[in-house]
């Protein structure tokens, strides 16, 4: 029962740590490359997390020695992919480009975990998860569907594409492939595989693409970066999905562009309009009704 309890507040905490991620992301640009940002987040995140997990991960040697190949996989997704392709299209595309491409998002996990892991979702869950996206859709286009209509696409939209796809890959594959490491544990193995493939790609930035130096401004986007949207929120979204199953896990993506509203508001001086309201109102009962079992 404490158990159920905790996945309910989680469901409802973990979209502003996620939201997080694009406060840093606007702050990133100039300041620190997309992959040096990336590998180090994961790496600063590792290290955080390895006093806690090292004596769980040490007795599970046979376990990873199985797994290491899912691992490898899911940290391409989830921390190369999603990580460093995320910070190189934000570079070149609009935070509305954004959210529109990851709105799409939620509901391609819904469709997946009902398809491919074989997950129920009921009549009213379904119509909450529309209500939701159009929530999502009347956030972006400020209330007025011309702005969606007027939204022109960038050659960094095809980066967040590629981010969205990996995403929805790495959730489901999180829950088709069981693991016998509980949530923290498999996150380290995971983020270790993601680390090994962020390493060569980092390199080749670091010495052919031009790069902001290295600075204390860097240094402490990395550290947010690793804390809240990094060990945080990937380690609650892992417990979530095991006890809410993929598909109702998916919709706490619908709350970010809400958070990511009243972050900006609060960090950077962004003052949310009437139409985050809006999209609130159509979101929240939304996500209620969407995540009942």
């Amino acid at each position: 029962m404490k158990v159920a309890r905790w996945a309910s507040v989680l469901l409802w905490v973990v979209p502003a740590l996620w939201s997080s991620n694009y406060i840093i992301a606007r702050l990133a640009d100039g300041v620190v490359a997309p992959h040096v940002l990336a590998l180090g987040r994961w790496v600063l995140a590792l290290a955080l997390m390895l006093p806690f997990v090292w004596r769980g991960l040490s007795r599970q040697g046979a376990v990873l020695k199985q797994e290491w190949k899912q691992m490898l996989v899911l940290g391409t997704l989830g921390m190369w992919i999603c990580g460093a392709f995320v910070y190189i299209g934000g570079q070149t595309t609009s935070a509305t480009n954004m959210a529109l491409i990851y709105a799409a998002t939620p509901v391609a996990i819904a469709v997946a975990g009902v398809k491919l892991l074989h997950e129920r979702m009921s009549a009213a869950q379904r119509v909450a998860v529309v209500f939701a996206l159009l929530g999502v859709l009347f956030i972006i286009a400020k209330g007025d569907l011309r702005n969606l209509l007027a939204v022109r696409f960038a050659i960094g939209d095809a980066w967040l594409v590629a981010a969205a796809l990996s995403w929805t890959a790495y959730s489901v594959m999180l829950k088709r492939w069981p693991s016998a490491l509980g949530p923290a544990e498999r996150l380290a193995a995971i983020i270790f595989g993601g680390i090994v493939v962020l390493l060569p790609f980092t390199a080749l930035e670091w010495w052919f693409a031009p790069r902001p130096p290295f600075g204390w401004a860097a240094l402490g986007l990395v550290a947010l970066a690793a804390l809240v949207p990094g060990v945080l929120s990937y380690t609650a979204y892992s417990f979530l999905q095991r006890e809410l199953g993929a598909s109702r896990t998916a919709l706490l993506l619908y709350l970010t562009p809400v958070y990511g509203a009243v972050s900006a508001w609060l960090v950077l001086g962004e003052l949310p309009g009437w139409h985050h309201l809006g999209g609130a109102a159509l979101i929240l009962p939304s996500i209620w009704l969407a995540t009942r079992r």
